[in-house]
């Protein structure tokens, strides 16, 4: 596994420095454009899920026992979390994106019958652990409701409820659209609320915020050593990136609207890396102080980390359904709603049940990754290598879009 994953890195990170070669400089239109700034919180919010405010705090100590993990050595704790989740890695969702808007209009790779049901089991599947992750995770940030390490009836409860309202906001995109901003905005606001107390009210100041900041340099200068895996927790990370890349690039290509190549590719990297940064610097002096959560924070932690959770479930189940032509609209509200969550929380529960692992679904992503790739090159070669602009009919309906504002 080790080395197929590898092989899918090392091609995902040619692939990319080949689109900026080849269009560096071409404006990106989707189907759906949307403003940027709405774009980004599309973007962030579905790509992202409850590990981004779950995992930090339980995390830090390990990477940083170099007894028990000396393969760590080489960054500080926080420079290794950021590894695991922020910038490099957005380069999946660059890529997945870009070949969404631009190429697979003229390849339709994703339209065989094969390719479009395993495309579809990996959306399906990855929902599922989306979901598992958020059960097996309330325990510790809720140890009051329970004994601190069972999951009980109460955190199925949570959970189901979670995939219910998610079902429900996919029936519609506006639903989707506006759960994303409203995210976004709580994420903020939790990460401004943390700051405070953190740096302001307690013995802490703006100047060790500086300075925990500062300790993502490391990440930087040891650029190279997240390039392939560090060990084989890292490769569970790698492989459930790339298990989300093509539903999150295949879902957030719809948007795009009218940016340039280069430009897509900050808003995609840098963006959603310095929202990350600053929220694992603030955890991070948490984590290193000693200090306590408060029960208050503990609750919009959950609150923020559920609606992630509902915001990444509702878009990838938005893609799948649309795929399969299984909509609310051909289904009905109510049928649609109630196949949909049957579907989530039996898969869930195949999770919990160890049936499955991410490591799988992220296996059969790269096999489409080199599958597509091996497509091009003998089939479509020549319609890719023409290519000089967005999809004509995007850029149509974009101009009409503008023309109306």
């Amino acid at each position: 596994m080790t080395l197929w994953l590898s092989s899918g890195l090392i091609f995902t990170f040619a692939a990319i420095a080949l689109i900026l070669y080849k269009w560096w400089d071409m404006q990106c239109i989707g189907v759906t454009p949307v403003r940027t700034l709405t774009f980004i919180a599309i973007l962030f919010t579905s790509g992202l899920d409850v590990g981004l405010i779950m995992f930090p705090l339980t995390e830090f100590g390990g990477y940083g026992d170099l007894s028990e993990s000396p393969e760590y050595g080489f960054a500080n704790p926080l420079a290794i979390e950021f590894g695991f989740w922020a910038f490099l890695i957005w380069g999946f969702y660059f890529l997945t994106c870009f070949y969404f808007a631009i190429i697979e209009p003229r390849v339709k790779f994703f339209e065989i019958p094969l390719v479009k049901v395993v495309n579809n089991v990996v959306i399906i599947g990855t929902c599922a652990f989306t979901a598992y992750l958020l059960l097996v995770n309330l325990p510790w940030y809720l140890p009051q409701i329970g004994d601190g390490e069972s999951v009980v009836p109460t955190f199925y409860a949570i959970v189901f409820a979670s995939i219910g309202l998610a079902v429900y906001s996919s029936s519609k995109i506006k639903y989707v659209r506006i759960l994303s901003l409203s995210s976004s905005v709580l994420f903020i606001a939790l990460i401004a609320g943390m700051w405070v107390r953190a740096f302001a009210l307690d013995e802490g100041s703006p100047g060790d915020f500086l300075g925990t900041v500062g300790l993502l340099g490391e990440y930087f200068t040891n650029i190279h050593q997240f390039v392939l895996p560090i060990n084989d927790y890292h490769e569970f990370y790698l492989f459930w990136w790339f298990a989300w890349s093509i539903m999150i690039g295949q879902f957030t290509a719809r948007f795009v609207s009218g940016i340039k190549t280069w430009q897509l590719l900050i808003a995609m990297l840098v963006v959603p890396s310095i929202a990350i940064g600053v929220w694992f610097s603030v955890l991070f002096h948490y984590h290193d102080e000693g200090l306590q959560v408060a029960a208050i924070t503990n609750l919009a932690m959950i609150t923020v980390g559920v609606l992630m959770v509902v915001n990444s479930l509702d878009s990838l189940i938005r893609l799948y359904t649309d795929n399969l032509n299984l909509t609310a609209e051909r289904l009905g509200r109510f049928n649609y709603v109630l196949f949909n969550l049957v579907a989530m929380i039996g898969l869930t529960m195949l999770f919990q049940l160890d049936f499955l692992r991410i490591q799988w679904v992220g296996a059969l992503v790269i096999a489409l990754y080199f599958g597509c790739f091996a497509y091009i090159v003998v089939k479509k070669r020549s319609e890719v290598a023409a290519i000089k602009s967005s999809p004509e009919e995007n850029i149509l309906d974009y101009r009409k879009v503008e023309l109306a504002n």
